[in-house]
């Protein structure tokens, strides 16, 4: 390409796809961004490249490009417009089979990543189920209810709700749906009926720790290790291990929660969280339980 080269018109890419010079793994490819990356520099760079590549490169060299953007197909199209506006520098440097070649190379890369794009992207639901819209999002209650329900943990459920409500409080709200309730009064209701389930669960838990009193008299007997460790062999003997095709422990998680906080108190002698015992029995939320090397390993006592 000749030194004297000078795009015509720029493009805003929202996106570079540059990286430091310590991460690049091509340097016919890659471009860099270590000293700070101007749009201009940047818009330079790429039709240098683009010009001094050889033909059968340049699939690979948007290949290479695309993987380092989180959108490759608005990557794309922002590349297409900066051929298209400096269309005359591929006539006049005589490379106009070039040009077609970027084209043809764009339009097949854009087909091949669309339908990526579309399995990811979220289908908003018809108008008569979304409370409110502005100009970043759409509120849907119906929407955020299925969400909500999807999770088994109520703190999760609470954060959640809490959130929404106050985006919606935050956000210039451009069309309000007359025909559904207003969102953050929903968020709230739905708030209050969780709190009002957890009471329920922590009193029926009294409740049961006082039927079972009146029985043979006894204490609370103090956990002197970590709480999740504890809970995980219970956990182990009603999901892990098994007799005969059973469990060793057979039962609900709720009646599981009940056994354990009407039990056991902490090593410093406080009554166990319902909520915290129930997550840790819960199969999907492994995270909480401890890490191999910190579990005490049941089937090894067995």
């Amino acid at each position: 390409m000749p030194h004297n080269y000078q795009i015509k018109k720029y493009v805003i890419f929202t996106e570079f796809s540059a990286v430091s010079k310590e991460l690049a793994e091509n340097p016919h490819f890659d471009i860099y961004n270590d000293n700070g990356l101007s749009n201009e520099n940047y818009c330079k760079v790429l039709m240098s490249k683009i010009f001094k590549l050889p033909y059968r490169l340049i699939p690979d060299f948007i290949t290479h490009h695309t993987a380092l953007v989180s959108d490759p197909i608005k990557w794309l199209n922002k590349l297409e417009k900066l051929f298209f506006e400096n269309e005359e520098l591929f006539f006049a440097s005589d490379n106009r089979g070039r040009m077609i070649k970027c084209y043809t190379v764009l339009e097949s890369k854009r087909k091949e990543l669309e339908p990526l794009r579309n399995r990811h992207r979220v289908v908003k639901p018809p108008m008569q189920y979304i409370n409110a819209e502005c100009e970043e999002r759409y509120f849907s209650f119906r929407e955020m209810k299925s969400k909500v329900n999807a999770m088994e943990d109520y703190t999760d459920k609470i954060m959640m709700l809490t959130k929404e409500r106050f985006d919606y409080e935050q956000a210039s709200i451009d069309f309000i749906n007359p025909k559904l309730p207003d969102y953050a009064d929903q968020c709230q209701k739905e708030i209050d009926h969780i709190q009002h389930i957890i009471k329920l669960t922590e009193d029926l838990a009294r409740q049961q720790l006082h039927n079972f009193q009146t029985g043979l008299p006894y204490k609370k007997v103090k956990i002197n290790c970590n709480i999740n460790q504890f809970v995980d062999i219970f956990y182990q003997l009603h999901r892990e291990l098994f007799i005969v095709g059973k469990p060793i422990i057979d039962g609900s998680i709720n009646d599981m929660v009940a056994i354990i906080v009407n039990s056991f108190v902490d090593k410093d002698g406080k009554d166990l969280s319902p909520e915290t015992v129930k997550t840790l029995l819960t199969p999907s939320k492994s995270d909480k339980r401890p890490k191999p090397h910190k579990r005490i390993d049941i089937d090894k006592l067995l």
